[in-house]
């Protein structure tokens, strides 16, 4: 018998541990001050085959060429250019924060004129500026595109856009942004949704991270957004934000359901409670048919050939059925709403409804 349960026991440690649930800091919240800035340029893919921009009907694409033809000692002012091989597209880019000179990125290629395809051209250099003017990165090399467009006389497919394609690692980085990560003012973690408890929450989880290895408080929340830090003397500030961004906390979610007509999709949050109401639902189809008869008059008879009309209404309504929907969780009020059984549509508009009596403890989105 001791055997038996020296063997269990051997086995019972040998499992894993279960992981805390949890989510790190660093997926939740965003320290401020570091952030992307926004590129974007103007250039030319050639090398297309015949689908690229008329010249006739994108003027822009000409001049440019002509530019650019004229920086190379090429003189083809006075020449009529009739290429389908160029296309004029616009380029833009995400630059990290405090990204090196000589680092490279990926970039995006969007067709500008009326160019059916960018699918084997290739992006000339292009210069990517930022919002200020300057210029940050220049971008160059063959397209990537996942679209694409067949055609024949009497029929054409089209799968994806092949007007649009990326440059993996297309661009590459002329000038560094101004500014480092030592030279923030203050260093303050930012929700990506903001809320007053889970603001709370990651306060005293840093807190209390900070209790155990420094032996003091680094962190205040300062409202539902920003979590104010306090950088101890004797950590570097690249490892105090490396360690405070894997500790985790349970955010808190808002009651949320958020409604798109378009598609018939419904998303209910985890904290949305319904008051216990009756509902039902029925469709009520009304159908309308004009179905006109000709009259022809009797033989030998002096009468007229006409068109007489005829309408068809057909209604039919559906029998619904009472359900009682209410619960404290979420399982229940989906289980209430799947007892019903209603089509997405029919969803959307008895949460509206409910909503309107006041039932739905929720915030209800409609997009």
């Amino acid at each position: 018998m001791r055997r038996i349960l020296a063997i269990l026991a051997a086995l019972l440690l040998a499992l894993p541990t279960p992981a805390l649930a949890g989510t790190r800091i660093k997926d939740i919240a965003t320290l401020k001050g570091v952030r992307d800035n926004q590129l974007v340029g103007y250039g030319l893919v050639t090398g297309l085959q015949g689908s690229g921009d008329t010249l006739r009907n994108a003027q822009f694409t000409e001049q440019s060429l002509q530019s650019m033809l004229d920086r190379m000692g090429i003189n083809v002012r006075d020449a009529r250019l009739r290429t389908r091989n160029v296309a004029a597209v616009m380029v833009t880019a995400d630059l990290p924060p405090y990204t090196g000179t000589g680092t490279r990125i990926d970039v995006t290629v969007t067709s500008l004129g009326d160019a059916t395809s960018l699918k084997g051209g290739t992006l000339l250099m292009t210069p990517l500026m930022g919002g200020d003017g300057l210029t940050y990165a220049a971008a160059q090399g063959p397209l990537a595109v996942s679209g694409f467009v067949v055609s024949g006389q009497a029929e054409s497919i089209t799968q994806g856009v092949p007007t649009a394609g990326r440059i993996p690692n297309g661009a590459l980085i002329e000038r560094e942004v101004p500014g480092t990560f030592r030279d923030l003012p203050e260093l303050v973690f930012e929700l990506k949704n903001p809320d007053f408890k889970t603001a709370t929450m990651v306060a005293d989880a840093i807190n209390a991270y900070a209790l155990a290895r420094f032996g003091r408080r680094v962190a205040a929340p300062r409202d539902q957004r920003a979590i104010a830090l306090m950088r101890p003397s004797n950590i570097a500030q690249t490892r105090f934000v490396a360690e405070i961004g894997d500790l985790t906390v349970n955010p808190d979610t808002p009651a949320r359901v958020v409604v798109d007509q378009r598609t018939g999709t419904v998303v209910i949050g985890r904290n949305v409670q319904i008051s216990t109401v009756a509902v039902t639902h029925g469709n009520l189809t009304v159908r309308v048919t004009e179905a006109p008869e000709v009259s022809q008059p009797a033989p030998f008879s002096n009468g007229q050939t006409a068109v007489v009309p005829r309408t068809e209404v057909a209604i039919n309504e559906q029998s619904g059925r009472m359900a009682i929907i209410g619960g404290s969780d979420l399982q229940t009020l989906v289980r209430g709403l799947n007892n019903v059984g209603l089509k997405p549509s029919d969803i959307i508009a008895i949460l509206q409804a409910v909503k309107t009596s006041g039932a739905l403890q929720a915030e209800l989105v409609v997009q």
